[in-house]
């Protein structure tokens, strides 16, 4: 009897140690205490050093090797580098979706970087052997495009890798995600901080084959850091594709609702009606409007009578809801993704046209990324172990700031850099007007303005400050609020903004120069010269869309209500 009652408890406490719903590298349960934790995501932060120094390290440079070595124009190279950045930065979507549905973010990883370094060694090789054939151009796209899927697939499943690995039930493990989220930009910045420095000088001054070869060996040491971790993982197990499910809601949402109006209007003769029964009917609707929707709504009211295909439980039901919930926070996070895509390309123009000196050192144009990253670098860890705790004391609440309060921040940060971006931009054309007569004020001076290009690194300390607060937050929001079987898709949807910045700013330059060229007026934006641009007006016209962005999002955040702790 004893016996029996020892190995009853030993079994209980067994159950209790064992994570439900993950398992370890190995497919076998999970244990609390071993598996999952800081350690565990610490080699996930190692990981992601090396894979955004793989990544940036040809994207940050790419241009200039499609235009000087590849023979394509400047506008072609340019669309080139965009198409292969924004397709990267989607295909986040595809790695978050196969992680959910099935397979775990632990294999998508390994894939993702086995198909990233089969693609830069073709690019290595293509470097080595550049030509301007088109057989050439055809491997250079295979290897850039091989890259593009493997860096969405490892951007889909590495952020929410690092995340599961924290108990969400503890504030202790709800506080070290949070840190983690904060210290996973870090981590992009440190390698991006490489990328832009150490690769971009070995490609401009050693070969474009050194540089490729030095992203193809930062994705392959990354295998085995990441490996190195797997004793540690806990890996969510998936639990069948969520698209189904979201599919599946809306699907027999649309057939309730026809179905009702079928019914409503075959019933319109029936003058007589039981006051009690709509009374009851109204009640139900108001009820399953403020949970639901009046939308969703439709299918709790006729749940029992759809077809057995169609027919959903509550839980899907939820979920369901809670993705249309987040979409407007997503869509209300491009216009700052289009702001900092936007700036990364004028903002180098810029300083090309003013002295760029420190001293006796000459700073590179193309270096200004600089200044965010290390400016992020520094941040990360102040927020952490400063800001956060400051917040805390005086909010008396978990996370100090919401998730998004941090990401409405980050987007009054992105609405000041375009205020400074236009201010420096009109001293820059005053300085020009001093320098030159007013005759050719406008023409092009091979001289650099006696203006330094610090006025423009103003700018990018507040992107970057919005970048680690945004990006961040989106990642931790979208992790948290989504539901569990979609956490890797939700999670990507940080990606996809990204992406979405990129071809917003490409649409809106177009748009602008169309509209501002009507009526044979010179087009804001368009031409060789830059002191010939209107920039100062376009970087104002951002300020306002992202202005008015803001309130869009301020309208659905503040109706936002929270399913994760908070408080």
């Amino acid at each position: 009897m004893i016996m029996s009652q020892a190995f009853e408890h030993m079994d209980e406490a067994n159950r209790l140690s064992v994570w439900n719903g993950y398992v370890d590298w190995r497919n076998r349960p999970a244990l609390r205490g071993r598996h999952g934790g800081m350690l565990a995501a610490s080699f996930v932060l190692g990981v992601e050093v090396l894979e955004n120094l793989a990544f940036l390290a040809n994207a940050s440079n790419l241009v200039l090797y499609l235009s000087t070595k590849m023979g394509f124009s400047p506008s072609g190279a340019a669309n080139a580098v965009t198409s292969f950045m924004g397709t990267a930065f989607f295909l986040a979507l595809l790695g978050g979706f196969l992680a959910d549905a099935f397979f775990t973010t632990f294999h998508i990883y390994l894939v993702s970087a086995a198909i990233e370094f089969l693609g830069l060694m073709i690019l290595t090789v293509q470097a080595h052997e550049h030509s301007t054939e088109p057989w050439s151009r055809v491997v250079l796209f295979v290897g850039l495009y091989l890259v593009a899927l493997g860096v969405g697939g490892i951007k889909g499943s590495l952020p929410p890798h690092g995340a599961e690995q924290f108990d969400n039930e503890t504030a202790s493990g709800r506080r070290q995600r949070s840190f983690f989220f904060n210290y996973f930009i870090f981590s992009l910045s440190c390698g991006a901080l490489i990328a832009v420095t150490v690769v971009v000088w070995l490609e401009d001054n050693k070969g474009w084959s050194y540089g490729f070869g030095v992203s193809t060996a930062a994705i392959l040491i990354s295998v085995p850091v990441f490996l190195a971790g797997s004793r540690f993982y806990r890996l969510k197990v998936p639990s069948g594709s969520p698209i189904t499910t979201l599919f599946k809601v809306l699907t027999a949402a649309f057939y309730a609702k026809c179905k009702r109006r079928r019914t409503s209007s075959n019933a319109v003769t029936c003058h007589t009606r039981n006051d009690g029964d709509d009374n009851e009917t109204k009640r139900n609707s108001d009820g399953d409007d403020e949970v639901l929707g009046s939308f969703l709504g439709e299918v709790v009211r006729s749940r029992e009578s759809l077809p057995r295909p169609l027919f959903c439980t509550e839980e899907q039901l939820e979920d369901v809801t809670i993705v249309i919930k987040i979409l407007p926070i997503f869509m209300s996070t491009i216009m700052l993704n289009c702001c900092l895509a936007q700036l990364s390309t004028f903002s180098v123009q810029q300083a090309s046209t003013m002295n760029t000196k420190l001293g006796s050192f000459t700073v590179p144009p193309a270096a200004l990324p600089v200044f965010p990253v290390v400016f992020t670098m520094i941040l990360a860890p102040t927020y952490n172990h400063f800001l956060l705790p400051l917040a805390q004391k005086a909010t008396k609440t978990e996370t100090g700031i919401t998730h998004l309060q941090r990401i409405g921040t980050g987007l009054i940060l992105s609405i000041v850099a375009m205020v400074v971006a236009a201010l420096v931009e009109t001293k820059r054309k005053h300085v020009l007007l001093a320098c030159c007569s007013s005759n050719n004020s406008s023409s092009y001076s091979s001289s650099p303005l006696p203006i330094t290009f610090l006025w423009v690194a103003i700018q990018y300390v507040f992107l970057g400050s919005a970048d680690l607060f945004t990006l961040a937050g989106m990642m931790e929001f979208f992790f948290t609020e989504a539901p569990s079987t979609m956490r890797s898709l939700a999670t990507s949807l940080s990606w996809a903004s990204l992406a979405m910045g990129y071809y917003l700013s490409s649409v809106l330059v177009s748009a602008v120069n169309f509209v501002t060229g009507l009526n044979q007026h010179s087009p804001w934006l368009s031409g060789k010269n830059l002191n010939q641009y209107h920039l100062e007006r376009f970087y104002w016209l951002m300020c306002v869309l992202s202005g008015i962005n803001f309130l869009h999002y301020l309208f659905w955040a503040s109706r936002y209500v929270y399913r994760s702790n908070q408080g």
